[in-house]
């Protein structure tokens, strides 16, 4: 059986560490893209929002002018 000596062990190790070294740096590539993805996505999403917003003013104000022509219509004005 052959035992392992003090050098032999501090090289696997560093191998070990590089490893997970290049896999933890692997996966901060993938957060980034992905926290860019929805950074992207959540500007659309407000911008989206933003014209919805204005979508229902318009029909509001609109409905509210509706029922007020009917109010004076049957006020007889």
């Amino acid at each position: 059986m052959k035992k392992s000596t003090p050098q032999s062990v501090t090289e696997q190790e560093l191998l070990k560490l590089e490893v997970r070294l290049e896999e933890l740096v692997s996966s901060i590539e993938h957060l980034k893209d992905e926290n860019r993805s929805l950074r992207n996505q959540q500007g659309a999403m407000v911008t989206d929002r933003a014209g919805l917003i204005e979508k229902n003013e318009m029909a509001r104000s609109r409905v509210e002018a509706m029922i007020n022509r009917l109010k004076a219509m049957e006020q007889g004005v």
